[in-house]
């Protein structure tokens, strides 16, 4: 189907819904304050309409992709692949009984996402075109620094994003906060004083202990961002940080929100300083427009978790953009499995407007020998 026969007003129906999962080892063992790994798994959807292939994916167990193939794609296959608001709501329904919130919303984004880059490819525009950009590309900060590595290799990994041109990093910490004083001051020496420090405890600390350290973090090494010092759920222990920590360092959250709800929570209890999105997770570029604009409405900026090549777009399209995770293992995880990945121009991803779609394309001999 030509897109002068969509602009016409011809139905483009979604034929077949495709998964599948591929998991890919680290470099090395990672961890951070609360868990440890060694690998990772994406789960990716290829749908099929008009004569095009949309492609989607999220960071989630293998059985993010039995949950579509046993509850979306049915609701998907024959639908308008231009009603993406009619799906969205048509795959929550579906997940009604086997739970929205987790893994639920992990597989409901894979498929929002091909929704999204099949419409651009049927119209053959490129996707952040689509989406109607607010700026031209999305600014990213430096992100990895895991509690595994040696003080050498979070030297030399934040190092490196500095020299790029990226001006902010992350760390993560609290795994073993005995070690953190060494591994911050090593981050410091390696980043210089101009270079914004970010740190991610996720979720690791009580109250009281993740204030005391908030004290430290800001006034001996200049930290202007503490990402989940308490678990997420705790709204109190957030509320609190958020009230309590010195000026000039923000609080944020919101990277296992999933539904509508978890960010209206976040927010209407003054948890955040600055809002966390993941399109993967909370509900593919439907539920990050959605969550960008609840933010706005309450003038919040919304900071983009990980996942950088779905991101992209919807980041250029929010209003009141903060900044995008440039995480260290989609960084090099996502050009083994794709054609069409971004580099960073300076401090900044930018959409590549001379590819139709989100610009991807599956590198399927590649990705064959990860398949899960």
């Amino acid at each position: 189907m030509s897109a002068t026969a969509v602009r016409q007003g011809a139905q483009a129906t979604v034929e077949s819904v495709g998964v599948a999962a591929y998991t890919i080892p680290t470099e090395e063992p990672e961890s951070d304050g609360t868990a440890e790994w060694e690998s990772t798994t994406i789960v990716v959807v290829e749908l099929s309409a008009g004569g095009a292939t949309g492609l989607g994916y999220t960071y989630a167990p293998a059985a993010a992709g039995k949950l579509i193939e046993e509850k979306l794609a049915e609701v998907v296959e024959g639908s308008d692949a231009f009603a993406i608001g009619t799906t969205w709501a048509a795959m929550s329904a579906a997940l009604r009984n086997a739970g929205r919130p987790g893994i639920g919303f992990c597989a409901l984004s894979a498929v929002d996402l091909a929704l999204w880059d099949v419409k651009a490819r049927l119209l053959e525009v490129p996707l952040v075109d689509v989406l109607g950009p607010e700026r031209d590309g999305a600014a990213i900060y430096g992100s990895g620094g895991f509690t595994s590595y040696s003080l050498a290799r979070i030297g030399e990994q934040l190092a490196d994003w500095v020299e790029q041109g990226i001006p902010r990093v992350k760390m993560k910490v609290s795994r073993a906060p005995e070690r953190d004083a060494q591994r911050l001051a090593a981050a410091r020496r390696a980043i210089g004083d101009e270079t914004e420090l970010y740190v991610d405890s996720n979720g690791a600390l009580e109250r009281k202990q993740a204030l005391r350290w908030a004290e430290r973090f800001a006034h001996e090494w200049g930290v202007t961002w503490y990402e989940e010092p308490v678990s997420s759920e705790d709204l109190e222990g957030l509320r609190l940080l958020r009230d309590s920590v010195p000026a000039g360092l923000e609080i944020a959250a919101g990277e296992y929100a999933y539904l509508p709800a978890d960010f209206r929570n976040l927010i209407v209890n003054g948890c955040v300083d600055c809002l966390q999105a993941d399109v993967t997770r909370c509900g593919g570029i439907t539920g990050f427009l959605r969550a960008g604009a609840l933010a706005a409405a309450f003038e919040l900026e919304l900071s983009a978790h990980c996942a950088p090549s779905a991101s992209v777009a919807p980041c250029c399209a929010v209003p009141n953009f903060r900044h995008l995770e440039y995480f260290h293992d989609h960084v090099r995880l996502e050009p083994m499995l794709f054609d069409g990945v971004l580099e960073p121009e300076g401090d900044s991803l930018r959409p590549d407007r001379s590819r139709p779609g989100n610009g991807l394309e599956l590198k399927r001999a590649d990705a064959e020998r990860f398949a899960a």
